[in-house]
């Protein structure tokens, strides 16, 4: 009786790593694919959402009042103030006592003052992290709060009167504080679609809205120093390189908080029409 020996590999190939919508292109054009699904097909051709609330409507149909305008400049003000608020404070790690930070899979090694060290001590960890990297935007060409000071000081000599910030831009503020001491990814997934939705649809809107109330006047909000693409490349290149040191989980956990950045900026963007 004739028998044969079979030999079987126990090596088996690995599979292939899942690959995320934009991810060979860096991780800023994967938190712009989500926020683009997040759109209505009327505002963005791979929009997915339904409209439900009247600032998703076409801008063509809004009814904006310059009170509600009024509104919706100061909330945003206080808003960007607060964001390049936390930027500005951020301490470049240039020199003085050298910060030990593990994560569940690496350390880091940075040097911070020993004031910055000393203020941080009852913080979490991850806030001397963040620290480190959000430095990077400070001074990108982006920030809005002067030019919407500006702005307000225009309509003022116009005769109006200037509101107090009201409950989705102190409520958006708040976050954003919050998230800046605990949370890097989410507070970049806010960052991201501050600026970058503002020098896109932002300025359509401004446009729109100053045709029907402003008698076309455009506002200093909607303007930049400097050539904008390649201000918001600039970005890009350092948000990318920021996240090359995530994990996949940290990066999803970036993705999930879109839905979030979007409902506080609807929030605001809906007190146009109030």
């Amino acid at each position: 009786m004739l028998t044969r020996n079979v030999v079987v590999s126990a090596t088996t190939a690995e599979k292939p790593r899942k690959r995320y919508p934009g991810e060979a292109k860096g991780f800023v054009e994967e938190m712009r694919f989500v926020a683009m699904k997040l759109h209505t097909k009327e505002q963005a051709k791979e929009g997915e959402k339904e409209v439900k609330q009247p600032e998703e409507r076409p801008v063509q149909r809004w009814e904006p009042s310059v009170d509600g305008y009024l509104k919706f400049l100061v909330d945003s003000k206080l808003v960007y103030d607060t964001l390049e608020g936390i930027i500005d404070k951020a301490p470049f790690p240039s020199c003085g006592v050298t910060v030990v930070l593990l994560s569940a899979k690496s350390s880091f090694f940075f040097r911070f003052p020993a004031s910055v060290v000393r203020s941080n001590e009852k913080n979490k960890v991850i806030s001397l992290m963040w620290s480190a990297s959000d430095a990077e935007f400070r001074d990108t060409g982006l920030e809005r709060s002067e030019k919407l000071a500006k702005d307000l000081q225009w309509f003022k000599e116009q005769g109006y009167t200037i509101p107090e910030p009201s409950s989705p831009g102190v409520t958006y503020a708040e976050y954003l504080k919050e998230l800046s001491e605990k949370d890097p990814q989410a507070f970049i997934c806010h960052f991201y679609n501050i600026y970058f939705a503002h020098s896109a649809g932002g300025r359509m809107i401004g446009k729109k809205v100053a045709e029907k109330i402003l008698d076309k006047k455009e506002l200093e909000f909607y303007k930049w120093d400097g050539d904008l693409s390649q201000l918001l490349q600039n970005v890009r290149d350092k948000l990318n390189k920021v996240a090359e040191s995530w994990t996949r989980e940290e990066k999803n956990h970036c993705l999930e908080e879109t839905e979030k950045s979007f409902k506080y900026s609807g929030d605001i963007l809906r007190l146009i029409l109030s």
